[in-house]
């Protein structure tokens, strides 16, 4: 399959999933999303159980992304999501630097609340690096947090035009590197952590 199987135990898998790739389709129903690859290969191999999202990334968006072995664990990781019990870090290169070097960004998307605490841990020549700590979990919730806050993120072409970039990347630069949580059935501490891809750490290394 090529994607990284980061975690695995009876219950779960938590994969790398790499930028460019649907979680599930849309209403446009596309047929190579990580959802169909990683249940065409148990099918091909004969494992009976299918694998469930238990949340998803936009396709832009690299990392750590929790799949389910059958529809009730699935149910109890979603309601952990909603409970807010699952820390999610993100790494973003975003544009320019955040006049604050931590903060959080309160703005609401489409009518809903929505929360996003954010550090700056590198300032560079055109951009910053940050750790992102989503506390809702909206749709694109961190790349419109970040275009509001006058810092978009580098490679975005939906919440910002590329003209405006004053450095240009070629995929969005949002990878979810960090995720932690108890277990729902072995009530044990996960912890799991993703490395940035090979395209964002090239960018990293050609952009001081």
């Amino acid at each position: 399959m090529n994607i990284p199987v980061i975690y695995q135990d009876e219950w779960l898998v938590i994969l790398d999933k790499p930028s460019g790739l649907l979680t599930i389709p849309t209403p446009k129903n596309e047929s190579r999303t990580l959802d169909s690859i990683l249940n065409n290969d148990l099918k091909e191999r004969g494992v009976s159980y299918r694998l469930h999202p238990c949340h998803r990334l936009d396709r832009a968006t690299s990392g750590l992304i929790i799949f389910a072995k059958g529809k009730a664990i699935q149910k109890q990781m979603m309601d952990l999501f909603r409970q807010k019990k699952i820390k999610k870090t993100y790494i973003a290169f975003v544009q320019g630097c955040p006049l604050a070097s931590s903060g959080a960004i309160n703005s609401p998307i489409e009518g809903q609340s929505a929360q996003t605490s954010y550090r700056v841990i590198e300032k560079r020549k055109d951009y910053s690096i940050v750790e992102v700590n989503p506390q809702t979990g909206r749709t694109n919730q961190i790349r419109i947090h970040f275009k509001r806050l006058g810092h978009p993120i580098l490679g975005e072409d939906v919440y910002a035009f590329r003209k405006d970039f004053k450095i240009r990347a070629k995929r969005l630069c949002l990878h979810a590197r960090d995720l932690e949580f108890i277990h729902p059935v072995t009530h044990k501490l996960v912890r799991v952590s993703a490395g940035l891809s090979d395209n964002l750490r090239n960018f990293y290394s050609q952009h001081p």
